[in-house]
């Protein structure tokens, strides 16, 4: 296995190992870099060919529908003048893939990547340095801002944003007014969200509160996070190396899951959800409450048990935020049609595009200033996925997967028991293994 394979996998950190992933991505030759080490411009902007050129293009099967509108749209509006040819990797295998294409200087043309690693993908040196050509968009300060920042290491833009995905508070409206809460009213603090799932429990008849993937560090990072920012806490300092879940807002948040666990509002089935069958509950019309993405709303299908409201993650005296999901996509480094790459990356987030692809399929836009169109217009809930991502955050840490999606990472293990075993008081301990986590070389 090779540095860049096992920095892919692994989250290996060091200057030697960037060296040869940078070597890796070049054929060998070293990169020309600007004074502060990180790639220029030129050093893929060379040799656009006068005729056709073809494009390869990756991008993982979660993001499929998106990606293939996009590529069928721009290769009928282009005529063969550049053509994209994509290949969708199954999600399971795509850090796998493009870590053995870096390192056989075999990389696509045009690399997506899921968002939490993107500042990986960055410091490996897999993306070419897009800073100056978002600079040049009219609308560059409107590209979801939270992906832009997921995709900026010191000071350079690797990436722009592909697809969007954001976390929310789902309800069953059939379930409020069988517990005599108001459906138009959903709650607007983390306590009010543990009164109202204890009433809906109380129900009985197989009925619960709120399903929670509790055996899934990713689905709960998605989830709980978003109580964390909104309250003013953080999850990680600033660069990503020394995680910050035994502040008191972290506390409070997850004390509160805690008690629901504790009191039986929360479904016991919870405990041990891995993120497979997450929908099912809720889409049964089981669960007053389920913390999902905005994917959940156009694939849950609503009947008699089941009418689907949606309101923001709240914190814990108010206020909110969501955890900005989804894909970014850049140039690769070792791509000789940097022009032509970023043609089709460019059209991608034109306006009309956007709408027309997009909006129209019920997909959020990558740009906030398209948030409020006429087709979010038709439906509020689809507004307030859109509204959202403006404020929304995504962590940044180049090991971010190994440390909270990892099954075997530490930060599951904390959640859990916080959540399901001694309760929050164990955050201090388990925080230290989250760092040590992030720290790992």
């Amino acid at each position: 296995m090779t540095m860049v394979h096992r920095r892919l996998l692994s989250g290996v950190v060091g200057a030697g190992i960037l060296a040869l992933a940078l070597a890796g991505c070049s054929g060998g030759d070293a990169a020309p870099t600007a004074d502060d080490g990180t790639a220029t411009p030129e050093t893929t902007a060379e040799a656009e060919p006068a005729e056709p050129v073809t494009l390869t293009m990756w991008t993982r099967s979660v993001t499929a529908a998106q990606s293939e509108a996009l590529v069928a749209a721009f290769n009928d509006e282009h005529d063969g003048e550049i053509t994209v040819e994509l290949t969708v990797v199954p999600f399971q295998e795509y850090l796998q893939k493009v870590s053995a294409a870096a390192s056989g200087d075999n990389l696509p043309d045009l690399l997506a990547a899921n968002v939490i690693d993107g500042p990986n993908y960055a410091e490996l040196g897999l993306w070419t340095d897009l800073t100056d050509r978002i600079a040049g968009l009219d609308y560059a300060d409107a590209l979801a801002p939270a992906h832009i920042a997921a995709a900026t290491t010191d000071g350079v833009t690797y990436a722009v944003p592909h697809v969007l995905d954001a976390s929310a508070l789902y309800y069953n409206k059939v379930l409020f007014e069988q517990a005599g809460l108001d459906p138009e009213s959903p709650p607007t603090t983390l306590a009010e969200v543990a009164e109202d799932a204890a009433a809906i429990a109380a129900l009985g008849n197989g009925i619960g509160g709120l399903y929670l993937p509790g055996d899934c560090g990713g689905c709960l990072a998605f989830t709980v996070f978003p109580s964390i920012w909104a309250a003013g806490g953080t999850v990680m300092n600033e660069d990503g190396t020394e995680a910050t879940l035994d502040s008191p807002e972290a506390a409070e948040v997850l004390g509160i899951y805690n008690q629901m666990w504790n009191d039986g509002s929360m479904i016991p089935e919870s405990r041990n959800e891995n993120g497979a069958t997450q929908n099912a509950a809720f889409e049964a019309g089981t669960a007053g409450f389920a913390l999902l993405g905005s994917k959940a709303l156009g694939t849950i299908a609503e009947n008699d048990k089941l009418e689907i409201g949606v309101a923001p993650i709240p914190g814990l005296d108010g206020g909110s935020s969501t955890f900005v999901g989804g894909d970014v996509i850049g140039i690769s480094s070792s791509s000789e049609y940097a022009d032509a790459a970023w043609t089709f990356l460019e059209w991608t987030l034109d306006e009309q595009v956007q709408l027309d692809i997009y909006a129209s399929a019920g997909f959020m836009p990558v740009r906030t200033d398209l948030a409020e169109n006429e087709f979010a217009a038709q439906d509020p809930r689809v507004m307030l996925f859109n509204t959202l991502v403006e404020d929304g955050q995504t962590p940044y840490s180049a090991r971010f997967f190994q440390t909270f999606n990892d099954p075997q990472g530490p930060f599951l293990a904390l959640v859990r028991e916080a959540v399901f075993g001694s309760g929050p008081d164990s955050l201090p301990a388990s925080n230290t293994l989250v760092t040590e986590s992030l720290q790992d070389s």
